[in-house]
């Protein structure tokens, strides 16, 4: 399991995203406080995801975070199907 992040904020823009995509502020601490996986995009900023099970259907959760400031900052969230394309096989 990934390191959470429990000190977060969520940016405007990230509330007007996670509105529009119809995802809730449960869903998002979820992810964060219990990700299945975290990737550095680039210095200072990671995504957090965790699968979800919707409808028999699996989605991905991606959670979008500037970790270099405190508390951290939720820039934006998604779900999406296509799991395998951005799920990284444990090695």
């Amino acid at each position: 399991m990934a390191t959470p992040i429990v000190r977060y904020v969520l940016t405007e823009h990230a509330r007007f995203e996670i509105g529009r995509r119809c995802l809730d502020d449960a869903t998002i601490d979820a992810v964060l406080r219990n990700p299945e996986q975290r990737e550095l995009v680039r210095p200072g900023r990671e995504v957090l995801q965790s699968r979800l099970e919707i409808q028999e259907r699996t989605y991905l959760v991606r959670v979008f975070v500037d970790t270099d400031r405190d508390p951290a900052e939720v820039v934006t969230a998604y779900c999406t199907s296509k799991v395998d394309k951005y799920w990284r096989p444990e090695s």
